[in-house]
């Protein structure tokens, strides 16, 4: 029993780690300098690139079918935030992710900047935005 119970702490941790853990991102200079993006500057994605990215940046806090894990991130398919959202406001979102400060952090956990993959080009972003609106409900 206590073998279980201490193999279900190693990888809630390895989960945490993946999503960010509660460190605070510290924002780029380019990033803090950035407008908003009008949705008509964000290049045209690829879903299907998009939920190939969403499957190595996204899952381990948003799921295998993006209906959010317990605790960890919110279910994008009826997500409100995303509805309300434009592609441009969706695309920096993602790019900059949300400090698990913020009043507006109804998880606790951080969101880090691209998923946590600094990596992460614009067109990545972009095709992730494009794999959210296919799947959004």
């Amino acid at each position: 029993m206590r073998k279980i119970v201490l193999f279900m702490l190693v990888i809630s941790a390895l989960i945490l780690a993946a999503c960010g853990g509660g460190d605070k991102p510290t924002p780029t200079p380019e990033a803090a300098a950035a407008a908003p993006q009008a949705a008509a500057d964000v290049p045209a994605g690829d879903p299907a690139k998009g939920q190939q990215i969403y499957n190595q940046a996204c899952i381990a806090c948003h799921g295998p079918t993006a209906e959010g894990v317990t605790g960890l991130g919110k279910n994008l398919k009826t997500s409100e935030f995303i509805s309300q959202k434009n592609d441009g406001e969706l695309f920096d979102f993602i790019k900059v992710g949300r400090d698990a400060g913020d009043p507006l952090n109804t998880t606790g956990v951080a969101m880090p900047p691209k998923g946590g993959n600094p990596a992460m080009s614009e067109q990545e972003i972009a095709d992730i935005v494009a794999y959210l609106r296919s799947i959004h409900q």
